[in-house]
């Protein structure tokens, strides 16, 4: 079971993601849609979901529905949800705050702090 599920379809930058959580010693599942980001999560108790907003497909769709999933990890801790963008995406940031994003960031930010932020799903 993974630690954390991050939805990206960046293959470069999931690289890097996947690069960062060996260090880190946190699984990561990756998925490539808002449809299997979904799923993923209805499946697994994991701790964190990051979402890439600039994902193709489905990416402020699935973070709008994750809610109706019963937004709770394991033994009743809250599963926190992050998700990254383009600075200049404001209004986007902000849909993704009223769905229920706890943490939106600029992906530079994001990046600077990947290995700190995958850490917290161990915690």
């Amino acid at each position: 079971m993974a630690d954390a599920i991050i939805l990206i379809d960046d293959l470069f930058f999931q690289a890097k993601l996947h690069q960062t959580a060996k260090l880190t010693g946190v699984t990561l599942e990756t998925v490539a849609t808002g449809e299997q980001l979904l799923k993923s999560a209805a499946a697994s108790p994991s701790a964190l979901i990051i979402v890439d907003l600039n994902a193709r497909q489905g990416a402020l769709e699935a973070v709008e529905q994750l809610g109706t999933l019963g937004n709770s990890g394991n033994a009743g801790n809250p599963r926190r949800v992050i998700a990254f963008l383009s600075h200049v995406q404001t209004e986007l940031a902000e849909r993704a705050r009223a769905a229920g994003c706890q943490e939106v960031m600029p992906r530079s930010q994001f990046t600077q702090n990947l290995a700190a932020i995958l850490r917290g799903a161990k915690s």
